[in-house]
């Protein structure tokens, strides 16, 4: 499929009808908006062979993959959905007190939708993180139009969901401009998308260079709006001394199964190893090199990842004090990404600001530290970061507790003894993390909690109850859980 970019007259047109869309979608209410994205996955689930056999074309992943990010992307839908009906998302409040001398105000808040939302879907995950995944979901959810702009590395893929996404537009009598789908490869659809006076957010799973670009343009408008994107990680993993004694081919077992999991393509693949140099150490890493010197490369999802992955790989091996550790079991033929484990001292590493780049395929970099105050430093030294890990037992957690608040401060979730890839779609989850991890990390971008991106708080003083939002509704006709005179009321 070769689409056409959208002129800027089209993008014009787009968001003239989203803002128009927008302004009737804003007052549904959220019952209707659970139907709205059940009927989503309800279409999405018949359109399920034909979903699964253009992304594999596309994107070059198998089909067991595809099916169960389908799953979790219908998931996610259906629980966006659900947090609609339970109303938390709205956080509506009421302070009045009748009997207070002299009376105070009645003042009552929610959260009120943004507006049209443009979302910039991610190429590594074609259904969970695109066309119909989680910024749109939960763009749809707080009550905003959406506007997507397909990824030009899977535009059938794209097209198929955008065409399931309004036939339950219309299934729904909503307005056909409450979702949107435009073509855009060049940078300047997307600073049109941006820049347009009617967007009023914008959110974005890719690379750093990316995400930076959405920011800077939107920061340049003449009324400045977020941007929501979710960039780059490391994604340290730090393997303190007594647990690699116990562990060591277990968690290099772990380690290597996360970091070439899907081709290394997930944004939360660990990229660095760090640990204590010792016996134990020297055991762990020739554990990491059988088990990565085993396994076969693979097709990369596009020829701009494989280009990319290829360029700083040869970057950072050239680099002084790194070295190969292990490589896959064969070379890599032209649009493979080929697993690659490589070594350097702490010392090197925290010379070079460049070692802190990510790679993004299957790629990773041990960290070797002569004790743990240089072990400490290398934790100091890192950006925000999406993810830390922590291999230990319980009381080196309390031995390394500076450590930990070293990471409290630089990521968005916190692992023990696990790895960082399987983002759960639940509402304690918090993927995201401070720059350049994200561009905001006070908000994350799976589960319910994202709705709250595209959201804004609104408070009413002294308003007849009649003309309120239902929410805010003395008799609460919604039966939402709300907050009275500070105390909540379910």
């Amino acid at each position: 499929m070769n689409p056409i970019d959208a002129s800027q007259a089209q993008v014009d047109q787009v968001l003239n009808q989203s803002i128009e869309a927008f302004f009737i979608y804003r007052h549904t209410a959220p019952s209707e908006r659970m139907k709205f994205l059940s009927t989503i996955a309800h279409q999405l689930e018949q359109y399920r062979a034909q979903l699964v056999v253009a992304a594999a074309q596309e994107t070059h992943l198998p089909e067991t993959r595809l099916n169960n990010e389908l799953n979790r992307t219908i998931y996610q839908l259906e629980s966006y959905g659900a947090a609609c009906q339970k109303g938390y998302f709205l956080e509506a409040s009421l302070d009045h007190d009748a009997l207070t001398q002299p009376a105070k105000p009645d003042i009552r808040k929610l959260l009120m939708p943004l507006g049209p939302v443009v979302v910039f879907g991610s190429s590594n995950f074609p259904f969970a993180y695109s066309t119909a995944g989680g910024d749109t979901a939960s763009a749809l959810a707080a009550g905003c139009s959406v506007v997507v702009k397909a990824h030009p590395a899977h535009p059938e893929t794209s097209t198929i969901m955008a065409n399931c996404i309004s036939a339950a537009v219309a299934l729904c009598g909503l307005p056909a401009g409450v979702f949107q789908h435009v073509y855009g490869a060049s940078f300047e659809v997307g600073q049109w998308l941006v820049q347009h006076s009617h967007t009023a957010a914008v959110g974005f799973t890719g690379s750093f260079t990316g995400g930076k670009q959405l920011v800077e343009w939107a920061a340049a408008r003449h009324n400045p709006i977020p941007v929501f994107a979710e960039m780059g990680s490391l994604n340290p993993v730090f393997v303190l001394p007594e647990k690699l004694n116990l562990s060591h081919a277990e968690i290099a077992g772990q380690l290597v199964s996360s970091y070439t999991l899907g081709v290394g393509q997930f944004c939360t693949k660990p990229g660095l190893i760090i640990g204590v140099k010792s016996n134990a150490w020297d055991n762990f890493l020739a554990a990491l090199s059988a088990l990565t010197s085993s396994i076969n490369p693979a097709p990369l999802l596009h020829n701009g990842i494989a280009s990319a992955y290829k360029k700083n790989t040869e970057l950072v091996l050239q680099q002084p004090g790194v070295s190969v550790l292990a490589q896959g079991s064969t070379p890599s033929k032209q649009g493979e990404g080929n697993p690659l484990i490589v070594q350097v001292t702490a010392e090197d590493w925290l010379s070079n600001q460049l070692l802190q780049m990510e790679n993004f395929g299957p790629f990773t970099m041990a960290i070797q530290c002569n004790d743990t105050a240089e072990l400490l430093a290398v934790a100091k030294h890192l950006a925000g970061q999406l993810t830390g890990t922590i291999f230990a037992s319980e009381q080196e957690l309390v031995e390394y507790r500076s450590l930990i608040s070293m990471l409290e401060i630089r990521c968005g979730r916190l692992i023990f003894n696990g790895v960082p890839t399987g983002v759960e779609v639940c509402k304690s989850m918090q993927q995201g993390g401070p720059f350049p991890a994200t561009s905001d990390a006070r908000f994350g971008a799976v589960g319910e909690d994202a709705i709250r991106r595209f959201l804004r708080p609104i408070a009413y003083q002294n308003w007849p109850d009649a003309l309120l939002p239902l929410p805010l509704q003395d008799k609460n006709p919604l039966a939402i859980p709300r907050f009275k005179n500070g105390m909540l009321q379910p």
